[in-house]
């Protein structure tokens, strides 16, 4: 049992009680909760970490270790979100216990500990905090909201790098590199938007725009964003549905209604919709084209 002759009071290492909290509102219901494990060699210590972690319902706990050893067996076998992790402990402390099981499986962590000479070391492994005892609910709350936000982060970034490979591996199959010219135009589109993909017939596309390194693409009186250069993504389309009118814009022909003349000579694209797009100079020979087949 470790003793800290400066903080002796707080010997039995449990948190000091202010006022009982509410227990804290779970999870949003398309959210699970953050699988999280203790690990001190102190009972008391243990016990504190889990009567404060029990009344927020967005936590779940999934084990409990007491020295270096059986933590990093347990972060091995749980795969936790979330570690509350002591520095000191027999069997190797909290820094060989990730060590063990390397950056790419380890929990985001909270070092807990009376021990203040770690501190340097514990932010050198990317921990999210460092909670030093005798600490408060307060304390202990305000630590608990920053590890969930960082969980919950490195959820969204998980997800988005899936959601990434696997737009790449549908965009293989469904025609999202430029065809070759013996090859026909892609019939779909494939975004990503919002954490979903989307399959977008190219019929149902009214226009599209260029917005810094993205197309964005108007379907229906929505958008969707798409990370493609225009030129690339003229190519993938069939010049017999779709026609460019200016640097930055591309527009179904099915959806045009008519050209209204602007000023100076100029004339903007009216939609079926009401848009009304700028009709570029440099383009005014493609659009006399289409006029030209029409009549």
């Amino acid at each position: 049992m470790k003793t800290n002759p400066a903080q002796a009071r707080a010997a039995d290492s449990e948190p000091k009680r202010n006022e009982p909290a509410e227990r804290a509102a779970p999870p949003a219901a398309t959210g699970r909760c953050i699988r999280t494990i203790i690990v001190d060699d102190e009972p008391a210590a243990r016990r504190g970490i889990r009567l404060l972690l029990e009344r927020d319902a967005g936590v779940e706990i999934v084990g409990e270790a007491s020295t270096g050893a059986e933590a990093a067996e347990l972060m091995k076998c749980e795969l936790p979100d979330l570690a509350f992790l002591d520095v000191q402990m027999p069997g190797g402390d909290g820094f060989e216990a990730l060590a063990k099981i390397g950056p790419a499986m380890a929990p985001a962590v909270v070092f807990v500990t009376a021990y203040d000479e770690h501190a340097l070391r514990a932010f050198e492994v990317n921990a999210i905090d460092y909670l030093l005892k005798p600490y408060d609910d307060a304390r202990f709350g305000a630590v608990l909201q920053r590890a969930k936000d960082e969980v919950r982060r490195r959820q969204a970034d998980s997800v988005n790098a899936r959601l990434t490979q696997l737009l790449d591996y549908l965009q293989q199959g469904a025609g999202q590199n430029p065809p070759r010219k013996d090859e026909p135009a892609a019939d779909r589109i494939l975004v990503k938007s919002s954490g979903e993909i989307f399959f977008l017939k190219v019929t149902e596309i009214d226009w599209i725009e260029a917005e810094g390194d993205y197309m964005k693409f108007h379907v229906a009186g929505r958008a969707h964003l798409m990370r493609e250069t225009m030129a690339r993504l003229e190519a993938r389309l069939d010049p017999k549905r779709f026609i460019r009118i200016h640097r930055s814009t591309i527009v179904n022909i099915d959806r045009l209604r008519k050209l209204s003349p602007s000023f100076a000579g100029e004339y903007a694209v009216i939609l079926h919709d009401g848009t009304k797009l700028k009709l570029s100079r440099g383009y005014h020979e493609r659009i006399a084209a289409l006029l030209k087949q029409a009549m």
